[in-house]
């Protein structure tokens, strides 16, 4: 891959937000790790974070595969449908 250029491929879409805790629920369609870089995008949303801390029924996780519903915090407000996009 050539320096500059960065793919992103979708893993999941937002389902909910809490603000107050700043996390969101995710629905992943690919498999996702501490460590990764993702970005979120909406109409509303568009930034980019290192997945820092996931969990899955408030259960801390190292990775989740594709169909889990996981819980990430997260650095800005996101919102239900939001794409989420791991950056390779």
């Amino acid at each position: 891959m050539s320096e500059g250029k960065e793919r992103q491929v979708k893993v999941g879409k937002v389902r909910n937000f809490h603000a107050g805790m700043g996390l969101c629920v995710i629905e992943l369609s690919e498999p996702l790790q501490i460590g990764d870089e993702i970005t979120i995008k909406g109409t509303d949303t568009d930034f980019k974070q290192k997945i820092e801390s996931m969990q899955i029924d408030k259960e801390d996780i190292e990775s989740a595969e594709a169909g889990k519903v996981i819980g990430l915090k997260v650095k800005d407000k996101v919102s239900p449908g939001d794409i989420v996009y791991k950056i390779e």
